[in-house]
């Protein structure tokens, strides 16, 4: 009987540990479901110094040209690619080039209000810009030429739809269009790669260096079609903001006297996007369960 009792005593001893092992478990595992993942911070290279002056464009590029990293900076700088930069007289440059991109152009580096949004892409009519976010922290930046004052580009709220490696402008049939992504399909207002002559010149799209284009072609995300004729989700969202002086010099010009001339702060960026951040996660929630279906 003694014998008996030991052994009924063991097992019970056994069941209560598995027991216990099996709700520390469980609770490990809850704690991991429910922390929040932690967003990696990016970090860039911040020149010694921001201060700009004006060079003649082909003095600086017979000196300049060959360093690839100075002419990307210039370019973006000035709005503008190889051929536009090549038709100035005279650029905009930067002192001190040793810096990353994103010092030389106007967004902030992180956005607080952004934090909760995946991903939203930024476009700044006055700076001619636009800024990618991931929750909150600037992912890319570079130049862009939008609509003239003939073709304004609209501002607001989009979301990204569909979108084509090669495609041919609703405007003219003897333009192709690079990596385009539609924001609004009934205007046919998309990104894509265009020429930048340094100065707003489209149509109403927003023209990118392809490098840029390209990038944001595979960063961003297409819709999720119901059927044929309704959207289930919206791809990812775009916000326009802004108006540009036609009539002015350009605004890049000011940064000689005063390189934080175009700043634009999060602040700023609160106002744009605080009467959308509602609608952004609304969308945000249904791509997320569309994706945990998916699985």
């Amino acid at each position: 009987m003694k014998k008996l009792y030991y052994i009924s005593n063991a097992l019970l001893l056994v069941v209560l540990s598995l027991l216990i092992s099996c709700n520390q478990s469980k609770t490990t595992r809850n704690e991991k479901e429910t922390k929040t993942p932690e967003h990696k911070k990016i970090e860039y290279k911040k020149p010694s110094s921001v201060e700009y002056h004006f060079e003649k464009t082909k003095e600086w590029l017979k000196t300049n040209g060959a360093d690839s990293s100075k002419v990307s900076i210039a370019y973006a700088v000035n709005r503008t690619d190889k051929n536009g930069v090549a038709k100035m007289d005279s650029i905009v440059v930067p002192a001190d080039f040793s810096g990353d991109l994103v010092y030389y152009l106007p967004f902030p580096l992180h956005v607080s209000s952004l934090e909760e949004v995946s991903k939203v892409l930024i476009f700044s009519y006055p700076t001619q810009t636009f800024a990618a976010y991931e929750n909150g922290e600037l992912v890319y930046t570079g130049p862009t030429n939008m609509g003239r004052k003939k073709d304004p580009t609209p501002t607001g709220l989009f979301f990204t739809n569909w979108k084509a490696e090669k495609t041919t402008s609703t405007f003219n049939d003897e333009w192709d269009l690079k990596w385009n992504f539609n924001i609004e399909n009934k205007l046919g207002v998309g990104f894509h790669q265009y020429e930048l002559p340094g100065y707003p010149a489209s149509h109403s799209c927003l023209r990118l260096l392809e490098k840029d284009a390209k990038y944001l072609y595979k960063w961003a995300d297409e819709w999720i079609l119901k059927d044929k004729e309704n959207v289930k989700v919206k791809g990812t969202p775009v916000i326009v903001f802004g108006s540009y002086n036609f009539d002015g010099p350009k605004p890049w010009y000011d940064l000689v006297k005063d390189a934080k001339a175009l700043n634009i702060s999060e602040a700023d960026i609160d106002s744009q996007v605080k009467s959308f951040i509602t609608q952004i996660l609304e969308n945000q929630k249904l791509r997320e369960a569309e994706q945990t279906e998916a699985l």
